[in-house]
């Protein structure tokens, strides 16, 4: 076991023991069995196949997922570790199209069960047991379902395609490097030790910061640019012209399962409720004694230096406010540092920002983070470590639902983040440190909610205009309209930020997928107001919220839990919990004045 106190990097030999060995033949030996087990079968496949037989196909289509998963997750991760080492690129790499292949000659299995009539289709699935959801939901993608031969051309062409162009994205941006002078030392940074100084209590150290970030970002923009607009125009030819989807969110919104007025919902009320936010930022800008806040300016700290946290000490912080709230919950974070599956260090090469990653129901997942001792650096441990506490909690699932779907997937990381901060508001007297625990809160709300909604605006709009043929400047005039939008007048806005867009991952690689974070951000709101109101009797009825994983969908998973999420007064509900913040904020001012 490896000292949890000290950062480390993780280890990956529960996955495998080496990146080219006997161990990883023996599994695509595995998988290259079942593989052909399915497709000699395919002359059984019929609407009246008896149940045995098709659960017999069944379990060996699992096994397929459960081989695919473990060798495609040593080859992330082992990238993850160091985006710039060519033999893990070209394990990744090799991977990638070996699973692609796989994935094609089982396609006939899945299209099968699209096409079944509904009675035949639902003989079989009320007999699959824990894969009843999983098996439904291929169903719901029917009308969206090409040919066979029409399939398998879209995932050979973006397996070396569109996937492959997202990848350099990644390798030519974690490859970026930073230059910032701080207190007379010239520092070179990585993107996430830059960020760091997003907090920093100087106003010329933030400029320069976020100057610096875009600065590069800038000097490579017509190549990142051009990345983001293939990325569309593919997402646009083949979800719209090709599989015929109304809207290109509909994509993401029906792999989540929710309809696309629950998503519109949710944005319009968060785009109503920028005005809070705005409060917020004047407020804020009165703590600060200065007109308005610069965008550089809007995660300021209001105390004077910023607090640091070495890692034994966050460690210890983020373990006893999960032991506050449940035994079992603690017990299972700490699974995570007794496997050695955490890589805290920061180090050049690394991939950047903070990630779970749950591979099998029976390992514990691996969750990398990038420790430089602020404090959003605790809580993205607290965060990081509930995913994972998720994906034990569903690990009684089989590996094809287990996972929680995206409305979901954030529920335990923004959960575990606020008990966190809720010990520490607890714990604290001092009405200054008050202050600036519950102004770190709401940044961090505000770069949840609000931040993401915005982007999943951006992409609605960016996505249309680049089919219309607009140009990377005119994508950068609309962010920038975006933006002011959003701040309203209570925020300066500075021209290097209409590059913000190209900086951000989640456009690349993962389309319309921030609005999960505002779903989940909000509904852990609705959540721990229960939770406040219920005590212990809230807790068995959350765990079991978690422990469903991806094996029911979100809509009545929530429902058992009494949320509505379809109407704009549930999502309402949690800016009114942020008000009742920003009012608490607001009263400290007045008794400090």
């Amino acid at each position: 076991m490896g000292d949890i106190l000290i950062p480390s990097p993780w280890k990956l030999n529960d996955l495998l023991p080496e990146p080219d060995g006997r161990a990883l033949q023996s599994y695509l030996s595995q998988l290259e069995e079942s593989v052909s087990y399915l497709e000699a079968a395919r002359p059984r496949l019929s609407p009246d196949i008896p149940v045995a037989d098709f659960l017999d196909l069944l379990h060996y289509y699992e096994k397929i997922g459960k081989v695919a998963s473990r060798v495609g997750s040593y080859a992330f991760l082992w990238f993850s570790e160091d985006t710039q080492n060519p033999a893990a690129l070209n394990l990744r790499d090799r991977i990638d199209q070996t699973l692609t292949e796989a994935d094609n000659r089982i396609l006939f299995f899945s299209l099968w069960l699209k096409d079944l009539p509904e009675a035949g289709a639902r003989r079989l699935i009320d007999a699959s047991g824990d894969l009843r959801y999983y098996l439904q939901s291929l169903r719901r993608f029917k009308p969206f379902t090409l040919s066979e031969a029409e399939e398998k051309i879209i995932n050979l062409k973006d397996v070396n395609g569109i996937d492959a162009m997202v990848n350099l994205y990644e390798m030519i941006t974690n490859k970026f490097t930073f230059t910032l002078e701080v207190e007379g030392e010239q520092k070179t940074l990585t993107r996430d030790q830059l960020s760091s100084y997003y907090h920093h209590p100087s106003q010329e150290v933030r400029a320069a910061t976020f100057r610096e970030l875009y600065r590069v970002y800038g000097e490579n923009a017509t190549l990142l640019a051009q990345i983001y607009m293939h990325r569309a125009r593919d997402w646009h030819s083949e979800a719209l012209d090709m599989r015929g989807y109304p809207e290109p969110i509909s994509v993401r919104n029906l792999g989540n399962d929710l309809p696309d007025p629950v998503v519109d919902t949710l944005i319009e009320v968060c785009r109503k409720n920028a005005s809070l936010f705005q409060r917020y930022f004047k407020f804020k800008a009165r703590m600060l004694k200065v007109d308005h806040l610069r965008r550089y300016d809007i995660y300021a700290p209001l105390a004077l230096s910023q607090k640091k946290y070495d890692y034994a000490q966050a460690v210890e912080m983020v373990l006893s406010s999960f032991a506050d709230f449940s035994p079992q919950m603690v017990s299972l974070a700490r699974r995570v540092f007794e496997a050695d599956h955490l890589d805290s260090e920061t180090r050049p090469g690394k991939r950047g920002g903070a990630f779970c990653f749950s591979t099998l129901p029976e390992l514990t997942p691996w969750v990398m983070v990038n420790y430089a001792g602020q404090a959003r650096d605790v809580a993205t441990l607290a965060h990081e470590l509930g995913h994972a506490v998720h994906g034990m909690l569903a690990a009684g699932h089989s590996v094809l639902t287990f996972h929680a779907a995206l409305p979901l997937a954030e529920t335990a990381s923004v959960f575990s983040e606020m008990l966190l901060t809720d010990r520490l508001l607890r714990e604290e007297r001092d009405p200054a440190m008050r202050r600036d625990l519950l102004v770190h809160a709401i940044d961090e709300a505000y770069a949840t909610v609000e931040r993401q909604a915005f982007f999943t605006m951006f992409e609605r709009n960016a996505h249309r205009m680049i089919v219309e043929g607009k140009t990377a400047e005119e994508l950068s005039a609309y962010y920038l309209d975006s933006l002011s939008e959003q701040f309203g007048d209570a925020v300066e806005l500075s021209d290097e930020f209409k590059w913000e867009w190209i900086s951000i991952p989640h456009f690349y690689n993962a389309p319309f997928y921030t609005y999960a974070y505002s779903f989940g951000q909000l509904l852990v709101l609705a959540l721990y107001q229960q939770y406040k109101v219920e005590g212990e009797a809230f807790k068995p009825r959350y765990l079991k919220i978690l422990s469903y994983g991806g094996s029911e969908s979100p809509v009545k998973i929530l429902k058992e839990a009494g949320l509505e999420i379809d109407l704009a007064v549930f999502w309402q509900g949690g800016f009114d919990v942020l008000e009742g913040m920003i009012g608490e904020l607001e009263h400290l001012e007045g008794e400090s004045a």
